[in-house]
């Protein structure tokens, strides 16, 4: 079963998280066959950008609890969104939480729709958001960073904007989308690549210093006693025992 449905239009190809059923989760499953979609639209000559989609009302929900890609993977796969040669246009009509939220902010831009959410839940689950920071710490305002890092609330698309996650809050999210693709379409190949290239060099230079420690802290977390009892009441749908 393909978790990945591709689309080509007049030079834009668009990549859709199609695994409804678990809110398009970021699986090892799902991460393995988006990195290959997305190598596979970095050798066309075709393709002048990318669109990333989803299927149901779940943009991202983060990590697949019940089969967590590997840290390095992941890492991997926002690396090689921001790396691409290629713009890759983030469309957001549905919700978006932790992992889900690094994926996000490693794509160029963002439209997000009236009926979009956002939250960093690591905190509530004994983890925090590690290697999700080499995408989101460089883009997000940095006093909101602190605010719902440590909280876990939710926030909507006009609040996303207003904190520079995404690039525009939408009413109509395709409608907003119409002058960004034809922009892209507009621009020269070479153009396209040297300019996402001046804008994600700092980006690029993070995950070279930082990823490998953050993959580290990552690990430790997700092993750690109190994340067990965080990723357990979760799936119970009950409050973890810190909670008074």
């Amino acid at each position: 079963m393909t978790l990945i449905a591709q689309s080509r239009d007049r030079g834009v190809a668009t990549l859709t998280l199609d695994s409804p059923a678990n809110r398009n989760a970021l699986s090892a499953e799902l991460v393995a066959e988006l990195r290959e979609s997305l190598a596979g639209c970095a050798a066309d000559d075709t393709v002048r950008a990318v669109v990333l989609a989803h299927t149901g009302s779940t943009f991202c929900a983060g990590a697949d609890l019940k089969a967590p890609p590997d840290p390095e993977a992941f890492v991997g796969l926002m690396r090689e969104i921001v790396a691409l040669p290629k713009p890759v246009v983030a469309r957001v009509a549905g919700h978006v939480r932790a992992g889900g939220l690094g994926l996000l902010a490693a794509c160029d831009i963002a439209v997000a729709g009236e009926a979009s959410s956002f939250a960093l839940t690591e905190s509530r689950l004994g983890l925090a958001p590690a290697v999700i920071s080499l995408t989101l710490l460089p883009r997000v305002d940095r006093t909101a960073a602190n605010r719902y890092y440590l909280t876990g609330e939710r926030f909507d698309a006009t609040e996303a904007a207003r904190i520079s996650l995404v690039t525009e809050a939408a009413e109509d999210v395709d409608k907003a989308l119409v002058p960004v693709l034809d922009g892209l379409r507009r621009a020269s190949p070479q153009g396209l690549a040297a300019s996402k290239e001046l804008v994600t060099a700092t980006v690029l230079r993070s995950f070279d210093q930082y990823a490998e420690d953050l993959i580290a802290r990552s690990a430790a977390l997700f092993a750690s006693d109190e994340a067990r009892e965080g990723m357990t009441a979760f799936l119970e749908r009950r409050d973890p025992a810190w909670v008074r």
